[in-house]
């Protein structure tokens, strides 16, 4: 089917008390694993082109294979643009056929956030796809430190951009290797009584899978982006392959054997954030 934007698979699970995973791709490997195990649990997904991701591969050439995928899935495809820093980079995701712009001017002055957030998400729903703003800064595992939302700025952020969706800073961080530490369920509390709009957690990796699954199921939080924990599948999955033949030296014939520990990986994921049956 084609290409959705992120308004459509985020109201119907804010709606429904279910949450969307944002899986971060690094490139055509993964994404075709993340599509075949959305397709295997019947359920939506967020194709997320990162900085690193962009790094690798230009945003025209993403926003192809991410069109090619979504045009030959059963289930409903995001392409969305992660951690996007200006309005030229937004632009440009714009014109390659994304369906969603992610920009992040955490980093900056509230107000400032507020004005360029604003003018990305003017700019995207004249084009007829979605926002995603930050407010509040996500930190880095070993690296920069968190800087956590403050509720009423998030109402104050939600009300004067229009985004679709908004990144919160509640004691998750970036690039976690483990699932040790837990979200701040009061702080997201309140942020949530303050605003209608969809909640975003970057960092989706160091947070417990059972408070996953509770979040999506009792709260305004409908995304969850995943990123490292199913690299160190990737990464787990191509080991074994490379070590298993150490002759073999083609990586098409390597690469295709991280495909089935990649779908099982990404479909356990996708379950946590699901609606409950009865």
């Amino acid at each position: 089917m084609p290409l959705v934007t992120l308004k459509d698979v985020l109201q119907p699970a804010l709606r429904d008390g279910y949450a969307v995973a944002g899986l971060v791709t690094l490139g055509w490997e993964d994404m075709r694993a993340y599509v075949a195990a959305a397709e295997a649990e019947n359920c939506p997904v967020i194709l997320q082109a990162g900085p690193s991701c962009r790094a690798h591969t230009p945003l025209p050439i993403l926003g192809k294979m991410f069109r090619v995928l979504a045009e030959n899935a059963s289930v409903p495809i995001v392409a969305h643009l992660d951690h996007g820093y200006t309005l030229e980079e937004c632009k440009e995701a714009l014109d390659s056929g994304f369906t969603s712009l992610m920009f992040d001017g955490s980093r900056k002055p509230f107000r400032q956030n507020i004005e360029e957030t604003a003018q990305i998400a003017e700019m995207a729903h004249a084009a007829g796809i979605s926002c995603e703003g930050e407010i509040g800064f996500v930190g880095y595992a070993g690296g920069e430190h968190s800087a956590g939302t403050n509720p009423a700025e998030a109402a104050t952020f939600a009300a004067e951009t229009g985004v679709d969706a908004m990144a919160v800073s509640v004691g998750n961080v970036h690039l976690q290797t483990h699932k040790e530490g837990g979200l701040d369920e009061p702080r997201i509390r309140e942020i949530e009584t303050l605003t209608d709009t969809p909640l975003v957690i970057h960092g989706g990796s160091g947070v417990p899978v059972a408070q996953r699954q509770s979040l999506a199921r009792t709260s305004k939080v409908c995304k969850f982006n995943i990123g490292t924990e199913l690299r160190m599948a990737f990464g787990a999955a191509l080991r074994t392959a490379v070590n298993n033949d150490p002759d073999r030296f083609d990586r098409v014939q390597i690469l295709k054997d991280t495909h089935a520990p990649l779908v099982t990986a990404t479909r356990d994921v996708l379950r946590a954030f699901m609606k409950e049956t009865t």
